[in-house]
């Protein structure tokens, strides 16, 4: 009888890529969202997410490739509305 786990069951790998596919898909949707509002804080969550993903081996690698590319795009955004208003925030 054996009362602690065995290291093949402790891993879970199902469940970590499962994981990683579900941060894929937030990072695109927050990616996509920040173009629209709140990029100054959702730009740099969907790069983090997208970047956790793709180290954690996700299957939704363009999902998250995306994801990272629209998290800079967030910021980029920010950059240019923040030099043309010459304001420190972007303001409408």
């Amino acid at each position: 009888m054996q009362l602690t786990a065995s290291a093949t069951s402790r891993t879970d790998t199902p469940a970590r890529t499962r994981d990683a596919d579900g941060m894929a898909v937030a990072s695109f949707i927050l990616g996509l969202l920040g173009l629209l509002v709140l990029n100054v804080f959702l730009g740099p969550v969907a790069i983090v997410l997208a970047a956790v993903s793709l180290w954690r081996g996700t299957a939704r690698r363009g999902r998250a490739w995306l994801g990272l590319v629209l998290g800079a795009a967030d910021l980029a955004v920010l950059a240019i509305a923040m030099q043309v208003s010459n304001t420190v925030s972007w303001s409408l």
